[in-house]
């Protein structure tokens, strides 16, 4: 990195956005070039509805952010989830990506309330009970 862009971090910052933009644009674009048969291929080789899929493709790649951020707030080794868990962490990030309650749930990470907060509106919160259960932990309350 050059001094110049360590000195403009904000245009930085401005210029990655406006890049992942641009990508996630195209990533629709090719979306929208695929034929019918084509696209529910693509949804079924991923276990994943195709209207699913749309909503996840229009979310962006960016969707999920908030399920590492929790899983490490209340404990839950995501490597380890990875590796043991493997599709229960991938429908997690499903249902993470296609929630309608980020505000909520990026507050509360923020503000460290997480783990007594994230029952009222995470549709994950009875999975990560069960893993935490299985992983001999009280499920919050």
């Amino acid at each position: 990195m050059t001094n110049e862009a360590r000195m403009y971090p904000v245009v930085e910052y401005l210029i990655d956005v406006f890049g992942d933009w641009l990508k996630h644009r195209r990533e629709l674009g090719e979306l929208r070039e695929l034929d019918d048969a084509s696209f529910k291929q693509i949804a079924s080789d991923l276990r994943v509805s195709p209207d699913d899929l749309t909503a996840l493709v229009r979310k962006g790649p960016h969707s999920a952010d908030e399920l590492p951020k929790l899983l490490m707030a209340l404990g839950i080794d995501q490597e380890k989830l990875a590796r043991t868990e493997y599709l229960v962490l991938r429908d997690m990030e499903r249902v993470c990506s296609l929630c309608n309650h980020k505000r909520q749930c990026d507050h509360d990470l923020a503000a460290g309330t997480s783990s007594a907060h994230y029952h009222q509106y995470c549709l994950n919160a009875a999975t990560i009970d069960a893993l935490g259960e299985a992983a001999g932990r009280k499920p919050a309350s």
